[in-house]
């Protein structure tokens, strides 16, 4: 792994699993909507700290779906937070979060911002339970989105079935006390399985798995 150009910004990507944890988000506006969006839809427990509130934050607060402390962040908003996210457009409320947060121990991540970053976010991919992220360092998302783009035109519906298929084998195998370690998978995956599934050929599909297994 080449790290030699940003040393400081190479990072571990990780999955955070945020459900029924509390996350911080500073701000209320376009951008910082599109964070809560995601972070409810993963069921993460949010608090919005926004002197102004959005209309997307704002409809979030009228259902129920979040807290809004309607003022200026400070540093004891981040007491009970598991994760913060600011995403104000101002180095100097980014600034004060990240102190906060690193007094604290709480990994924070600024939009727009990676210098005042503990953690970077990437551009994702979901297809269920499969998930792809194409992160750049923070150095250019508009392309990390693009590669995201094009990843989607290759990666379609198909592969959720083809996830769960795997999944089921590889349970199969554990149950029959076979390891799924010594399973020949990249030859199931190379034997042609994606298109009988594209073609919605389901049971010749897990017919050519076992026999690859």
């Amino acid at each position: 792994m080449n790290v030699e150009a940003r040393p400081a910004l190479a990072g571990w990507p990780v999955n955070l699993l945020v459900a029924g944890r509390r996350v911080l988000v500073v701000g209320a506006g376009r951008v910082a909507a599109r964070k809560v969006g995601t972070l409810l839809d993963l069921g993460a427990d949010v608090v919005v700290v926004a002197p102004t509130v959005g209309p997307e934050v704002a409809e979030w607060r009228a259902g129920g779906r979040l807290q809004v402390r309607e003022r200026a962040f400070v540093a004891d908003d981040l007491d009970d937070a598991w994760l913060a996210v600011t995403a104000t457009g101002r180095p100097d409320v980014d600034g004060s979060v990240q102190a906060a947060g690193e007094a604290r121990r709480v990994f924070v991540n600024a939009a727009d911002d990676p210098q005042r970053c503990t953690f970077t976010l990437m551009s994702v991919l979901r297809r269920a339970d499969l998930v792809v992220a194409i992160g750049t360092g923070g150095r250019s998302p508009a392309l990390a989105r693009w590669l995201r783009a094009r990843a989607a035109d290759d990666l379609g519906p198909e592969y959720e079935v083809l996830l769960d298929l795997l999944a089921s084998a590889r349970d199969e195998m554990r149950a029959a006390g076979r390891s799924t370690e010594e399973a020949d998978w990249q030859r199931a995956l190379d034997s042609g399985i994606v298109d009988l599934v594209r073609d919605g050929r389901i049971g010749e599909a897990k017919e050519l798995l076992r026999s690859c297994l």
